[in-house]
């Protein structure tokens, strides 16, 4: 089936692999499976994991475990991490782990870091104690990620897998001006998380390509932007699927996290009118609507940033409606067009 891209557009997929109420993480993992095998049929460009700990609403805690499995069930797809929360680890396991991944699925990994801790203080120091996650600066972890990746001949230790070409292409993910900028420096590509943080997807595209310095991993910008979408059949339908993710940010902005509820449970809950306001504020950056209205929200995106790829992540409370969205998001790949800027498909260090 041909790839979701018309007119220089990629769809792509983000899947945090979501525990939602009454539901389990075997569940969550094998909707996962799903979905990708569903997403790699349809034509999405890449289908890319998180790294969480400790969060019983995500079951997606080992991206390279899950990369792994996903890329040996799907085709074509590009598969990856996004990402792997760098502090958490020793660079030289995260090099050897994604080496093996790219040798054993060529052109098809990618890796995508970021800086969060990734879950609440306590699972986050059973990971790695603070005093090795903050032992060298973010910059100086991504430098020795970097040099596994691309070792000079002189390198006294190696990741091994990565040696004959094995280096998978490197994004670097955040949601402010500041991740923006770094990637930008670094030259490396950018992911930014226009689901976490709406209002300065624009600013940090501009301040990305402003500071962009060609590199062996991108000799121009390359940028891609993810977003929370929630497609039905009409207007009406989807926003009743909104329902619990609205429900669940509201719950989290008073103080208390539930796993994501069933639209009936979010339908009978007795909003207040300080409890919409609430939602509107914090909810709003989920694009919700029938196919047209999607497309409409989802150039609005690509026009305010500059991309030419949105990576999708899909908050609804049972599976078939998920899938059920993705399938629409798909029909209407061909309405979208980039944004003003261009790009080219990042690749390995050389």
């Amino acid at each position: 089936m041909r790839e979701c891209r018309q007119a220089g557009v990629r769809l792509s997929v983000l899947d945090t692999s979501p525990i939602v109420h009454g539901s389990t993480p075997r569940q969550a993992l094998r909707n996962t499976v799903d979905l990708a095998m569903l997403a790699d049929a349809l034509g999405y460009h890449r289908y890319w994991v998180p790294e969480h700990h400790g969060m019983r609403g995500v079951a997606g805690s080992a991206p390279a475990v899950l990369v792994g499995h996903l890329a040996n069930v799907t085709r074509r797809l590009r598969v990856g991490a996004g990402g792997v929360l760098l502090p958490n680890h020793a660079p030289i396991v995260v090099a050897e782990q994604f080496g093996t991944l790219a040798a054993l699925h060529p052109g098809r990994i990618d890796l995508g870091l970021g800086r969060a801790p990734g879950g609440p203080p306590p699972a986050v120091d059973a990971v790695r104690s603070e005093a090795e996650r903050t032992a060298k600066t973010f910059r100086q972890q991504l430098d020795e990620l970097q040099a596994y990746l691309d070792p000079p001949e002189d390198a006294r230790v190696r990741a091994i897998p990565v040696l004959g070409g094995n280096a998978p292409p490197l994004w670097l993910l955040g949601s402010s001006p500041g991740s923006a900028e770094l990637a930008g420096e670094l030259g490396l590509p950018y992911a930014f998380a226009h689901h976490l943080n709406a209002p300065m997807a624009a600013d940090a595209m501009r301040a990305y390509r402003e500071l962009f310095r060609p590199s062996p991993r991108a000799t121009a910008p390359a940028t891609l932007v993810s977003v929370s979408v929630i497609a039905a059949e009409d207007d009406e339908r989807a926003q009743w699927l909104a329902g619990p993710i609205r429900l669940k940010v509201l719950s989290r902005a008073r103080g208390s996290r539930i796993l994501l509820p069933s639209p009936e449970e979010a339908a009978s809950y007795p909003y207040t009118e300080d409890d919409r306001v609430e939602i509107a504020a914090r909810a709003g950056a989920v694009l919700v609507g029938s196919p047209a209205t999607v497309a409409e929200h989802l150039q609005a995106v690509l026009d305010g940033t500059g991309t030419d790829e949105l990576m999708i992540t899909t908050p609804v409370y049972d599976h078939a409606d998920r899938r059920r969205s993705y399938e629409l998001i798909a029909s209407v790949a061909d309405r979208l067009r980039p944004g003003a800027r261009t790009q080219v498909e990042p690749g390995p260090a050389s």
